[in-house]
């Protein structure tokens, strides 16, 4: 979609937020709490961000972006290059990372920019009148996106707790102690910077799989590129050889063949291709591990092939 950036707006210290419409005024594509959307940016790169505001809105998506000082320049874009009343192409909402929305209590744990899905899904508890509490840490109080809306959201529920590093002697939350007391049948998410998300699954994998719930911003394994099999096409009966040095999406660009990507990174999900045959070796950070296990599917941008041929329904 081409859409409209109808307002941008700091919502803390090196954080923006984009308001995005359609020109026409035409009603945008329906999405749920977690959901993402991808932004095609004029330098040459795709990039996944989380919507912020609440589901029942048709009329915008809203989203926020962090200026990461070790950007590769997906947010440095976005910062010094997009400016409202410009327009930008726009993929539909997807979503990897969902709300269960029944679940007896939901206790969401952020990191920075980290926060963006989480209001959301709060967002959406606080319309169905669903409890959950909210930890969020951040480097300082000039850092935290969305802080008067949340103390607004909280309404003196106590139902949110922050943690600023800066007047903490510099302490990182400790995963342990947040998680501990937390009752076993509640559904937990995170997301956050990778340490923390790293933290966040030791203090859990105690826990039922299918209550625990993270959402990663960046790749967590190294993409494989060792070559060495065949992929065959089903559909165009077509096979394409990844040699070293290439992952599969790299193969099949090269060849001609039109593939769906945005990240490159195994995080955003855009590049996920159903497996009909073969074994994959899986390398991304959004498949569950049981969508792994089965596998029937597979992230084409870092993950590669433990047999010889992988067979793929393209």
């Amino acid at each position: 979609m081409e859409l409209l950036i109808r307002s941008m707006k700091s919502q803390a210290e090196d954080i923006v937020s984009l308001e995005l419409v359609s020109p026409s005024g035409e009603p945008l594509p329906a999405f749920s709490a977690g959901a993402h959307i991808d932004l095609v940016l004029g330098n040459g790169l795709t990039r996944s961000y989380s919507l912020v505001n609440d589901q029942s809105e048709r009329d915008r998506y809203v989203i926020a972006v962090n200026k990461d000082p070790s950007s590769r320049g997906g947010s440095r874009y976005v910062h010094e290059t997009l400016r409202a009343r410009q327009s930008i192409e726009v993929s539909a909402p997807r979503n990897h990372f969902p709300l269960v929305e029944d679940a007896p209590q939901v206790v969401f744990i952020a990191g920075g920019i980290g926060v963006t899905p989480l209001l959301c899904m709060i967002r959406r508890l606080d319309a169905l009148g669903r409890p959950w509490k909210l930890f969020y840490s951040a480097r300082s109080r000039r850092k935290c996106a969305y802080l008067t809306e949340l103390l607004d959201l909280d309404r003196d529920r106590g139902n949110v707790r922050f943690h600023f590093v800066d007047e903490c002697d510099g302490r990182l939350p400790d995963m342990g102690t947040l998680v501990a007391p937390v009752p076993g049948d509640a559904h937990l998410y995170c997301c956050g910077p990778s340490p923390m998300l790293n933290a966040f699954e030791r203090a859990t994998a105690a826990r039922p799989a299918e209550n625990v719930h993270v959402e990663y911003f960046s790749a967590q394994q190294e993409a494989v590129v060792s070559g060495g099999f065949t992929v065959v096409l089903a559909r165009s009966r077509r096979e394409v050889r990844v040699e070293p040095g290439n992952s599969i999406l790299d193969a099949l660009l090269g060849d001609g063949v039109d593939v769906g990507h945005a990240c490159k990174e195994g995080v955003c999900g855009a590049c996920q291709t159903k497996v009909l045959d073969g074994v994959p070796d899986h390398r991304d950070s959004y498949l569950t591990s049981r969508e792994k296990n089965a596998g029937d599917t597979i992230m084409l941008c870092c993950s590669g092939s433990v047999s010889d041929t992988l067979v793929l329904d393209l």
